[in-house]
């Protein structure tokens, strides 16, 4: 995931407005105290969440894997003032600690968590989203963007992140299920006449993605 120098990856991260006290706190129990903290998003990929949220201005916000909630917290700095953000996640066992960090946020009211699978619960909203991330299960992903297309005005956003996975998708010897997916996925989304796009390599790659 690491695609930059570690001196100047420093030196992007200490030129960017710093993390929140929470933000500072989720990032430090989850390298503590959760399994595969590489999954968090962290402070760059954060505050540029929270940037491209506060650029759009997002009524409704979909994020189809929470993990520990920093994500969701970046990009509910964004919402209008009677904005919602609605973020889902698989794993059962996140929602105690997280529902415990969005109270502890200025966005308590403003962010639901359901629990179970996205592909079930997304349907079932009955909404239409402003911006949506995908950050769940690597082989859902093409599932995850043709299910929310529709529900997604023209000028509406998806992001799309681990799309550069660890740059795997440009090594030829390396084809497990998920690289391929994640190919498969990058190529639809550069062939789709719908929207335009562009891949930034911020972490572990973001693909931002806009409705025509």
């Amino acid at each position: 995931m690491h695609f930059i120098d570690e001196n100047l990856d420093a030196y992007v991260r200490a030129c960017t407005s710093p993390e929140s006290q929470l933000l500072k706190k989720i990032n430090r129990e989850t390298h503590l105290e959760v399994l595969q903290p590489r999954m968090l998003s962290g402070h760059l990929q954060g505050r540029f969440l929270s940037m491209l949220s506060k650029m759009i201005r997002p009524k409704r916000i979909l994020e189809i894997g929470t993990y520990t909630g920093y994500s969701a917290l970046c990009m509910a700095e964004g919402l209008t003032s009677d904005g919602k953000l609605v973020t889902i996640d698989i794993n059962e066992e996140i929602e105690y600690r997280v529902k415990g960090y969005f109270k502890e946020s200025d966005f308590s009211n403003k962010i639901e968590l359901k629990i179970g699978d996205a592909m079930k619960i997304i349907p079932e909203l009955n909404e239409c989203w402003d911006m949506v991330f995908i950050d769940a299960d690597k082989e859902n992903y093409l599932a995850y963007y043709q299910l929310v297309f529709p529900l997604i005005p023209c000028g509406g956003y998806i992001i799309a992140d681990n799309v550069l996975w660890s740059g795997k998708v440009i090594q030829d010897d390396k084809n497990d299920r998920d690289t391929v997916l994640l190919r498969q996925f990058n190529d639809f989304v550069r062939a789709d006449e719908r929207v335009e796009c562009i891949m930034l390599p911020i972490r572990d790659g973001l693909t931002l993605v806009r409705k025509k």
